[in-house]
């Protein structure tokens, strides 16, 4: 990946994050933008996002960004100039949530080696 891609990610990632927050901040406070993959011709953009909570939370962050995907898209381009601007489409990432699960086994290991 080329520097100029990376930082657009970044770039697009902060905005969108900032957006959400700001626009939608009822519906999206349990939302995290975990990254953001833009092709290298900047026409598609893959938003990955994760979710604070259990199914149902993650079902109604589907269909918040089904619903919302096309003014976000719009409100990060008023931003961000870009010669094109890429299309987002959102994807979930449950990394977060096995990552916290992980943790949550070591600290559960660790307490029983105390407790032995």
């Amino acid at each position: 990946m080329s520097q100029r891609i990376a930082r657009v990610n970044q770039l697009l990632q902060r905005e969108i994050s900032h957006q959400l927050l700001q626009n939608y901040q009822k519906l999206a406070v349990k939302i995290t933008i975990s990254s953001v993959d833009t092709s290298s011709d900047l026409r598609k953009a893959h938003v990955y996002y994760s979710v604070l909570g259990d199914e149902a939370t993650i079902e109604e962050a589907k269909k918040l960004f089904r619903k919302v995907g096309k003014d976000l898209q719009r409100r990060v381009s008023q931003f961000i100039v870009l010669k094109y601007f890429p299309k987002f489409e959102f994807i979930y990432d449950p990394s977060l949530k096995r990552g916290a699960s992980l943790i949550d086994l070591l600290d559960d290991l660790s307490e029983e080696d105390k407790t032995k």
